[in-house]
């Protein structure tokens, strides 16, 4: 694709995603404007509706008023023609009686021990009608009973005469009636006269506002529900998904004033309704209702009489979706005329300004064939004009480096054969590998050492590690990868025809000019002359060894065979059996059979079998096996370990025997009893466990030091001194160390390390990431 075709698309490209961006910012700019004055409308109209609504109750008052002077004036007309007694009415006499002074119906409530029922009726529906569940109209009751002046604050009270206005009859919930209560504390009952639905119907519909609800709603098509809602009790959990709700069925306490509640979600709509009222704002915002996108705005009311309400009116939003929609057909039509013209133009434009390119392109094609005798000619101040320029100045100074660079390849190629002829003329064996294990190169010395041809292993993976050898391998060339570096690695490798051979190899990352690591180098060495040669010497300081061994052991036995000669030569010469001879000569023999078990254990190959162990667990056994011991000299053992685990290789039995020998002889270091302090540590990089056995006995003298672990050395009456010795011989066959440390009268500190297993590395280190990520999850 030429400069040309790229330019425009650029400028075409770049003006398209301005137009995108302004039809996006005009359509949600739009849409906000248009559902803000949909808002704005709603809380107009709520307004509205509320000024009517009040219009309206003040109305109702009124009506509510006269009717309750006209039940004050019927209960005075019916208690001057009613026994005061209620045993002597009957409901026949209340019927003629209602239908006289002009009601619906008369009840007279009678006052029981607990209760406060209807016993007589013109209406046999309210015969044993009980009050005492509706607390509000049952105080009202109790206080006309005593003669007192209702104090309830609703409603309309008279003298000995209270009436609470429209309100759903108990008898029949679906009726609205209207009620009066009288007492005037010559009677046992209240007389209690209403007039029922059929003659109240008219009045509840001057009261409620859904006449006006419904011509709002023809005005404003848009609009599909106006609720007003008791914020009392709207929401509560006996709320069906219509509003109506069983425990507030009253015209005072129901959720739904007014209106219909068809396009609610309660949960939804109870916390608008909470935050409305808490902030006095109006709160709106759009839902799914029914499969229908509205919008939804909560307006608070507050009234002086504190029956605070709120107006929810819910608007199809499918207004607002069509007059967005318009808008952006609109911008995008315009958009699309601009975007032809714009590409048009900048095809043009990249035109004129890419003409002089094209005459660098072809100039800069002769310089890639390599012709440098000729110069661009353009005459121009601007940005291109400097460009070729600098493309003069290039082209000489690319004659000129094409010069020097042909006279160094030369002398790189020299070098190149130089080195060539080192590598293959050196006695080491050289193989280079890739990051991946391929091989790169080999040298002649690699061919006679293993028996490939460079041919059969270039580009190829290397086959001479033996399967046991592969983990540690593993592990060597992720170090090198690392950038690590190894050196005069003693190991065993494969020829071609599956001998093996011990070699001593070293190995180094080979890096790039920016430092990056491209292959590796590694030089290899047969050492298995070397080896015999060691294992002669080993052998031969081993003779030497068991020979100086050999002759302790015959002077150490010397000495209970000379006692024992002695004894028996007594009893020969006395020919008697003397049984404290016996117990001394029994224990010579002990003592000689002590020294040739130890001098066995030192001088003869034992079978060993090496296992993952932790070492807490091990100690714990030594522990648990020498703590009665421990009691009977007053000694306390005092373990100081970490619950991390401390896993080692090592023979099981051997280290039990090393940490039998080290506490034996603290113990015995402390005849006055006291505490032997073990501490268990594994270093940071989990490569040493270390173990340190501190008692507080009497010390061993400084000039005794040098001589611990010779065979036959001991301070003790009973020891043979090979038992240190033997613990020494198990912690180096272990590859570990071992020291000891003294203070005359305060003690004496063996530690013990030992190479912590591979196992525990991998412990290790999957412990350190959860470590690093603890602070954070604190924090």
């Amino acid at each position: 694709m030429s400069i040309k075709t790229k330019l425009s698309m650029i400028m075409s490209c770049s003006v398209l995603v301005i137009l995108v961006l302004n039809i996006a910012l005009s359509y949600y700019t739009t849409e906000e404007n248009l559902r803000q004055d949909s808002e704005n409308k709603m809380v107009l109209t709520a307004k509205q509706i509320a000024i009517s609504v009040e219009q309206n109750q003040y109305s109702s008052d009124y009506v509510k008023r006269q009717i309750g002077s006209n039940l004050w004036l019927a209960s005075i007309m019916a208690a001057e023609e009613l026994d005061p007694d209620i045993r002597n009415i009957t409901n026949e006499e209340l019927v003629r009686l209602s239908k006289k002074v002009g009601v619906s119906h008369i009840s007279l409530m009678e006052q029981t021990d607990d209760d406060i029922v209807v016993s007589r009726s013109s209406d046999p529906r309210e015969i044993g009608l009980s009050t005492k569940s509706m607390t509000y109209w049952y105080q009202a009751f109790k206080q006309l009973f005593e003669k007192q002046q209702v104090t309830i604050p609703q409603g309309q009270k008279l003298d000995h005469f209270w009436s609470d206005g429209f309100e759903y009859s108990t008898s029949s919930p679906t009726d609205i009636d209207i009620w009066g209560y009288y007492h005037d504390g010559k009677r046992n009952y209240i007389i209690n006269p209403f007039y029922n639905n059929t003659e109240v119907d008219d009045y509840v519909k001057i009261s409620s506002p859904d006449e006006i609800l419904t011509k709002i709603r023809e005005v404003n098509p848009s609009i599909l529900e106006i609720t007003g809602i008791n914020p009392l009790t709207f929401g509560n959990p006996d709320m069906r998904d219509d509003g109506r709700d069983i425990n507030f069925s009253k015209l005072n306490n129901r959720p739904i004033r007014f209106g219909t509640y068809q396009y609610g979600s309660v949960d939804e709509d109870h916390r608008a309704v909470v935050r409305a009222v808490r902030t006095g704002q109006n709160v709106s915002f759009v839902s799914e209702t029914h499969d229908q996108k509205v919008l939804k705005s909560f307006i608070p009311i507050f009234t002086p009489n504190e029956s605070s309400y709120v107006i929810s009116i819910v608007m199809d939003y499918k207004q607002i979706s069509s007059m967005v929609s318009e808008q952006l057909v609109s911008h995008a039509s315009i958009s699309l005329v601009l975007l032809e013209i714009v590409i048009f133009g900048s095809y043009l434009l990249a035109g004129y300004i890419t003409r002089p390119i094209q005459s660098i392109l072809g100039k800069v094609n002769d310089v890639a064939d390599g012709h440098f005798d000729f110069r661009l000619k353009i005459k121009r101040k601007d940005e291109l004009g400097q460009l070729a320029n600098r493309i003069n100045a290039m082209i000489r100074n690319l004659g000129h480096y094409t010069s020097r660079l042909k006279q160094m390849y030369e002398e790189n190629r020299a070098v190149k054969e130089h080195l060539e002829s080192i590598i293959n003329q050196t006695a080491d064996a050289i193989h280079i590998t890739d990051l991946e294990g391929k091989v790169l190169r080999v040298n002649r010395a690699f061919e006679q050492l293993y028996g490939f041809r460079s041919r059969e292993v270039e580009g190829r993976l290397l086959k001479i590690i033996p399967p046991e050898a592969e983990e540690e391998m593993k592990r060597q060339h992720a170090q090198l990868i690392e950038g690590m570096s190894i050196t005069s690695n003693e190991t065993i490798w494969m020829k071609k025809d599956g001998t093996r051979v011990e070699v001593s190899v070293s190995t180094a990352p080979v890096r790039d000019e920016a430092g990056e690591i491209t292959a590796l180098i590694s030089v290899s060495r047969d050492i298995t002359s070397r080896n015999r040669m060691e294992e002669l010497l080993r052998r031969s300081e081993k003779l030497t060894t068991v020979g100086q061994l050999a002759a302790g052991v015959a002077h150490e036995i010397r000495n209970p065979l000379t006692t024992l000669r002695g004894f028996l030569q007594l009893q020969q010469q006395s020919n008697k059996l003397n049984h404290r001879h016996l117990d001394l000569m029994l224990s010579e023999l002990d003592r000689i059979n002590l020294i040739v078990g130890e001098f066995l254990i030192l001088a003869k190959p034992q079978a060993v079998h090496f296992q993952e162990r932790d070492i807490r667990f091990i100690l714990g056994d030594v522990i648990s096996l020498l703590d009665s011991q421990a009691h009977l000299h007053g000694v306390e053992f005092v373990l100081q370990a970490s619950s991390e685990s401390a896993m080692v290789h090592c023979e099981e039995n051997q280290l039990k025997q090393v940490f039998i020998n080290v506490l034996k002889n603290g113990m015995e270091a402390m005849p006055n009893g006291g505490s032997i302090h073990i501490k268990l540590k594994v270093d940071e990089s989990a490569k040493r466990v270390r173990i340190e056995i501190r008692d507080e006995g009497i010390g061993i003298p400084e000039e005794m030091m040098s001589k611990l672990g010779e065979p036959f050395f001991t301070n003790k009456e009973s020891g043979t001194g090979l038992g240190l010795m033997v613990s020494q011989r198990i912690i180096q066959s272990h590859k570990g160390m071992m020291d000891i440390k003294s203070v005359m009268n305060r003690g004496t500190t063996v530690i013990i390390e030992l190479p912590a297993s591979e196992l525990q590395r991998q412990l290790q280190e999957a412990d350190q990431p959860a470590q690093e990520q603890q602070p954070d999850e604190e924090n």
